[in-house]
């Protein structure tokens, strides 16, 4: 427990999608003096991201989808291109990654290797995203991926060269903070 925090209190104003709570608190500040704080806090759940790399190849899989909340910050079309990624839901992380590989690029991988894990947004969002890799060859592509029908993920899945991945990150082609993090990851780690 934390001893800086007193009084807190929790409401949800709303549980539409995800939930979006208010809370409020007295917390003793750096000055030793109490004040009284509301922050809006979203929980979506906790989550999940992988890089495929292929070594050989000097590839990775990346995806592209559309997403409503950059279109409404000033991204053009909405689409995004990332690291394959999902919400836990019920599963422990290694589990829901290898799913929404499956789901989303249609590579059934057989190897995973934590990287690490990170609060993505700490400031007013609580989920914490595990990081993953994994090395990928042809004969693991079981079906086109793309998403669940039931999702309307409908998902794009790239093969893209990895120093063109790179170069897109520098150029803003890719602004996902997930997939930076990874592909930086990555070429700090020597994998591809």
């Amino acid at each position: 427990m934390n001893n800086r925090i007193r009084n807190l209190e929790v409401s949800i104003l709303s549980n539409n999608w995800y939930i979006l709570k208010k809370a409020t608190f007295d917390y003793l500040g750096n000055d030793g003096t109490w004040g009284s704080f509301a922050r809006e806090v979203y929980d979506r759940g906790n989550g999940a991201t992988i890089l495929l790399y292929n070594k050989a190849n000097k590839t990775v899989i990346l995806t592209s989808q559309f997403r409503m909340p950059t279109y409404l910050n000033g991204n053009a079309d909405g689409y995004m291109i990332e690291a394959c990624a999902g919400l836990l839901d019920l599963d422990n992380p290694e589990d829901c990654i290898r799913r929404e590989t499956e789901e989303e690029t249609g590579y059934k991988i057989t190897s995973v290797q934590k990287a690490f894990e990170a609060y993505m947004s700490p400031g007013s969002v609580t989920e914490i995203l595990y990081f993953f890799t994994a090395e990928y060859t042809n004969d693991m592509k079981v079906s086109d991926g793309g998403g669940l029908a039931e999702e309307t993920e409908n998902i794009e899945v790239m093969e893209i060269p990895f120093a063109k991945a790179l170069e897109m990150v520098k150029t803003g082609g890719i602004k996902d903070a997930k997939t930076i993090m990874l592909l930086q990851y990555a070429q700090i780690n020597g994998l591809v």
